[in-house]
């Protein structure tokens, strides 16, 4: 009884996000293990919006000690803590948010860890670095991307925020597209909805019967009278849809003065002929992973996502005739509730058998492979109604990013000489920054009195960076001199911002659900603009 108690509570602690990701994106985010490198300003607003959804636990690295600027900008650290351990304050007091979540803390740098322990960072499900610099940051990449490892690079400069996500492969089923047309296969309907479709004759019925048809019947039997007046083929351009609305609305009852009756299941008829018509076919982002070499050539080390989207390239050249599962779901219409519950029983059922062969040639794929298979049938459900969505992120790694070599780069920086370039030109300046910082132990703009001095060494650092790409530098000093006046200063508007912002990617990565960035976004808070570019 006491757990049963204690599990509505959950539900309704998390009621919001429960509606957002489910139980089992709840589960994944309570069972995850965060770790954040350098409790800054950014770095516990990050921290904060993981530990009010409710993360399992999480670890504060840090060998810093508190000083004046960071009470200043960070709410969670006070006056009377100044000298103390960073970590340890920032720890107890996030902790204090939430007391489902677990806190920790490492008194210890990044840098050191790596050198002493660096299988510490494998224990993480995703690991956040916030304001490291290139050389720790360069080694971190490497260790996390050899353990297939997610890592969140954020950063706060000023009015400039920036998020990169390094992650190997991240394979998402649940993508929540913001909008995707209803899965009604009018255009190739299955025998069970065509064997009920035909039974129903809508010309002997009574009024209150035609006026409660769900919409879905109505479309299809006025489709098959524009098929049978056009060598059955379904309307496709503007026109041809108009003939199938002028069909529909001409089968709307009269009264017995000729006047058209009020059908609202006809209005909805007509109003869906746009969309619940377009042609059922496989599409090509899905195409794209029937075609990967990872589809292809499955073996004993494959995921279970490789073995799954097989399994559905299997089934769609067979059980399903070239389409992909059916989702099984229906949209809310005008009807009497039988028939409407009929229509909706005719696709789950068609759903649940499509979910059965995709399952049947899914464990024969295990088997094959030698595997034990550790996958639910809830979970090939899942699988199975999201087909049309699945989406893989492949990121670039750190290594390659910065390599001079880097041709992405080199596109993405050469095109910076407008009068009004895009953010990307303060992804350059950050790179730029990063290497002042390496050769002055120092951040340009740091002390006031060398703010002009550090402009000119900022530029030189520029020029060596382009030289490097092999490309000619066309930055414009007035972006130079505006980093240096920010003398690498963390607002905490920006870092409430930013927070926000990679906290929802850190999310994503843990609950495998919406699509994360690739790989790199750019915040500049004095346009308020953005950018997300693949780096």
């Amino acid at each position: 009884m006491e757990k049963t108690k204690e599990g509505l509570d959950k539900n309704n602690k998390y009621d919001r996000q429960l509606r957002l990701w489910g139980d089992h994106g709840q589960t994944a985010l309570e069972t995850s293990r965060v770790c954040l490198i350098n409790a800054t300003a950014t770095g516990t607003e990050i921290l904060k919006n993981l530990i009010l959804p409710g993360i399992g636990s999480f670890t504060v690295v840090d060998s810093c000690k508190i000083q004046g600027e960071d009470v200043g900008n960070n709410f969670f650290l006070s006056k009377d803590a100044i000298g103390q351990s960073r970590a340890k304050v920032a720890t107890e007091l996030l902790s204090e948010l939430n007391n489902d979540v677990t806190g920790d803390f490492v008194e210890e740098s990044a840098e050191s860890l790596l050198e002493s322990n660096d299988g510490f960072f494998q224990q993480f499900t995703v690991v956040i670095a916030t304001n490291l610099c290139e050389r720790t940051l360069l080694k971190l990449g490497k260790c996390l991307w050899a353990n297939n490892i997610p890592l969140l690079v954020c950063r706060c400069y000023g009015f400039i925020g920036y998020i990169r996500l390094v992650i190997r492969e991240h394979a998402v089923i649940e993508s929540h597209p913001d909008s995707a047309h209803e899965d009604l296969r009018l255009d190739r309907p299955f025998p069970s909805l065509v064997k009920y479709l035909d039974s129903i004759d809508l010309s002997c019925m009574n009024k209150k019967d035609h006026c409660h048809t769900p919409w879905l019947v109505v479309l299809y039997k006025y489709l098959q009278e524009y098929k049978a007046k056009h060598q059955g083929q379904i309307p496709k351009v503007y026109k041809e849809k108009n003939e199938l609305k002028e069909l529909i609305k001409a089968g709307i009852q009269r009264n017995d003065d000729g006047i058209m009756e009020e059908e609202e299941n006809f209005d909805e008829a007509v109003k869906a002929v746009n969309t619940a018509l377009i042609p059922t076919k496989v599409p090509a982002n899905i195409e794209q992973l029937f075609e990967d070499p990872d589809c292809e050539n499955l073996n004993a080390e494959s995921s279970n996502f490789w073995i799954l989207v097989r399994s559905l390239k299997e089934f769609v050249a067979n059980e399903g005739k070239g389409a992909l599962p059916v989702r099984g779901t229906i949209p809310d219409m005008t009807a009497d509730s039988e028939r409407y519950i009929q229509l909706q029983r005719i696709y789950h059922n068609q759903a649940d058998t499509d979910v059965a062969a995709v399952s049947r040639r899914y464990h024969d794929l295990v088997q094959s492979l030698g595997l034990a298979g550790c996958i639910s049938e809830q979970e090939i459900k899942t699988f199975c109604k999201n087909a049309a969505f699945l989406r893989l992120v492949r990121c670039r790694s750190l290594e390659e990013e910065y390599s001079p070599q880097s041709e992405k780069i080199k596109f993405q920086v050469q095109h910076l000489d407008s009068e009004d370039p895009d953010d990307v030109v303060f992804y350059v300046l950050l790179r730029a920054v990063d290497s002042f910082y390496d050769t002055h132990s120092s951040y340009p703009g740091w002390y006031a009195d060398q703010v002009e001095a550090d402009v000119h060494k900022l530029k030189g650092c520029l020029t060596k960076l382009y030289h490097e790409w092999g490309v000619p530098c066309n930055i414009k000093d007035d972006y130079v001199h505006e980093m240096c006046r920010y003398g690498a200063s963390e607002l905490h508007t920006m870092s409430a911002f930013i927070g926000g912002a990679a906290a929802q990617e850190a999310i994503k990565v843990i609950t495998r659900q919406f699509v994360p960035i690739n790989n790199t976004f750019i915040y500049n808070a004095m346009k308020q603009t953005s950018v997300t570019v693949e780096l």
